[in-house]
């Protein structure tokens, strides 16, 4: 019943995320942890907004209790990047966070990191699946939350400053203070307003915020910054007069960027706006990681400073791996994620958006004419995505279409190449590509085209549509 994607374990509160399951997932770690001798440095845990989030993450402290492994708890809804700068930064062996990100509301789960801040791989997912597979409920051995703090083996801690004051000595503040910005800030019902308050209004920024309150629901929609979910930003960036609008999803990983114009800035654009920023404006030099479904203009980007830009596939312990073994400068993904060098090895929103926002103070311009000189620069793309739902049946159906038959439709370009490192990905020779790949984290058949030509993107994708009877 515990089965992890590329985003962690998730699942449908009350159905699969039960406090059942949630305690035998910690014996499993217990037992790893034990059996690897790591057990002694203790493990640690947090949790965001979600709807029995915080109670998940007791119940699974009491099970380190009772197997006398000391578990650390950040005792306040937090963002996930707190967890893996602490695990990181304090030698600890694993972190776990309660959150199902940017899913619906229904949802809830569990994301593991390992030493370093790391998302876990699928080698460790893998591996906790196995020790879960021999676990009966009658196993768990647990100790009362209330207990396991008398016995010193559940400590709460909250460590925001230190995650704060790690992220304000990277950024140039005093650039920021000069600025006199004024930003928008939508955490989307979800845990990063503190940590963004905190750090722009210590450099002196007008900060306004929207969807702040606590609400488990998130307004009833989709706790992921996209062009539609974040309609009342684009709003009041325009009628505010601001000079960015900053959103982050749930668990505060991931980030949502509408411009001075009121434009959504797709992920990708975000990726490239500041890949360009770090080695034209702060000097940095190295390459860039993306995953496959991300924009081909970091690689464009990339070879104007005579970088190289490496793909990988879907998951961001792919990334995070590959950052570390090329010494990129950055990483990311088209879903919102990224991650710079020198901070915590995974995606990290509150970063991201501070980073942008020193973009905008040292550079003297707006994202948009920013873009636009990226764009005489290195040439233009264009891209199209979409989303499709399917049953079971028609995602067997078209899993041996794609991958074992390898079919695809008649397509008007001159193929270069195919790959199936994470879905069926077609790379034209006139530099545009589409993707068709299963969701990791959703029920979802996701399709990507980029093109030199938007009605191309288009195309394609409606092809792949008719294809497979979308």
């Amino acid at each position: 019943m515990i089965k992890f994607g590329t985003g962690g374990w998730r699942a449908v509160i009350g159905e699969d995320f039960t406090k059942e399951n949630i305690q035998i997932l910690a014996l499993g770690m217990a037992r790893k942890m034990k059996n690897e001798g790591v057990a002694d440095k203790g493990v640690v845990l947090g949790y965001d907004r979600r709807f029995l989030a915080k109670e998940a993450m007791q119940w699974t402290a009491e099970v380190f209790a009772g197997e006398k492994i000391r578990a650390y708890l950040i005792n306040k809804s937090s963002p996930t990047p707190l967890v893996m700068y602490y695990v990181k930064n304090h030698g600890f062996p694993y972190g776990m966070m309660i959150t199902a990100s940017h899913n619906p509301a229904i949802y809830n789960g569990v994301k593991v990191f390992t030493a370093g801040g790391r998302d876990a791989d699928e080698i460790e997912t893998k591996d906790i699946e196995d020790y879960i597979q021999d676990i009966a409920p009658t196993d768990i051995v647990k100790l009362e939350y209330e207990e396991g703090k008398k016995a010193g083996l559940i400590t709460e801690i909250y460590p925001l400053n230190e995650y704060l004051d790690s992220i304000i000595s990277a950024v140039d503040m005093e650039a920021i203070r000069e600025a006199g910005l004024k930003i928008a800030l939508d955490p989307m019902y979800g845990v990063s307003e503190t940590s963004l308050k905190t750090i722009l209004m210590t450099a002196r920024c007008e900060v306004n915020t929207i969807h702040e309150r606590h609400d488990t629901l998130f307004g009833g929609k989709l706790p992921s910054p996209s062009a539609a979910t974040l309609r009342s930003l684009q709003t009041y960036v325009i009628e505010k007069s601001c000079d960015i609008g900053i959103a982050t999803d749930g668990d505060a990983d991931r980030i949502g960027i509408i411009d001075d114009t009121g434009r959504f800035l797709h992920p990708n654009d975000i990726l490239v706006l500041l890949y360009y920023y770090l080695v034209r404006h702060k000097g940095l030099r190295g390459p860039v990681v993306r995953n496959i479904a991300t924009t081909h203009m970091l690689d464009k980007v990339a070879s104007s400073f005579g970088e190289a830009c490496y793909e990988v596939p879907v998951g961001f312990k792919y990334i995070s791996a590959k950052m570390q073994e090329t010494n990129a400068i950055i990483g990311g993904e088209s879903s919102g994620g990224l991650a710079v060098k020198g901070q915590i090895s995974g995606k990290d929103g509150i970063y991201a958006a501070v980073l942008l926002v020193e973009m905008i103070a040292v550079t003297g311009k707006r994202l948009s004419g920013i873009m636009e000189e990226i764009k005489r620069e290195c040439g233009d793309i264009y891209m199209e995505e979409r989303d499709y739902k399917f049953t079971q049946e028609k995602k067997a159906e078209m899993q041996r279409t794609l991958m074992e038959e390898k079919r695809l439709p008649d397509l008007p370009f001159e193929v270069e190449k195919v790959s199936y490192l994470d879905g069926s990905k077609v790379y034209f020779k006139n530099g545009g590509w589409v993707i068709a790949r299963f969701s990791g984290t959703e029920p979802l058949l996701r399709i990507f085209c980029e093109m030199p030509k938007a009605e191309d993107a288009k195309s394609i994708c409606g092809l792949f549509e008719q294809f497979l009877n979308l």
